[in-house]
């Protein structure tokens, strides 16, 4: 199961998580979103597990959890939408006369 991991501080790590996470079961992977240009973490992560029961018993333990100072906001990840990443641009852009 994929879990969404919010309301993160910057100062957690995929180390930190992979500790709070395997308290509950086997962790498959752990992923800090990071920002491209600055490389700081935007403040969530995805943890893969692959017992959904160890990935409920994860959810419901750690939601609420303060690691690192904040609250964390633990909960299934949903599929991103159809399309992608959304927001996309349109083509065109040639010059006008």
């Amino acid at each position: 199961m994929n879990i969404f991991a919010g309301n993160l501080s910057h100062d957690v790590t995929e180390e930190d998580l992979q500790q709070a996470f395997e308290a509950f079961g086997q962790v498959k992977s752990v992923k800090v979103i990071k920002d491209l240009f600055s490389g700081t973490s935007k403040g969530f992560a995805f943890v893969e597990m692959p017992a959904k029961a160890e990935a409920q018993s994860a959810i419901n333990g750690l939601n609420g959890k303060e690691l690192k100072g904040r609250a964390l906001n633990v909960n299934e990840a949903r599929p991103r939408p159809e399309g992608g990443r959304g927001g996309g641009r349109s083509g065109g852009g040639g010059r006008r006369f």
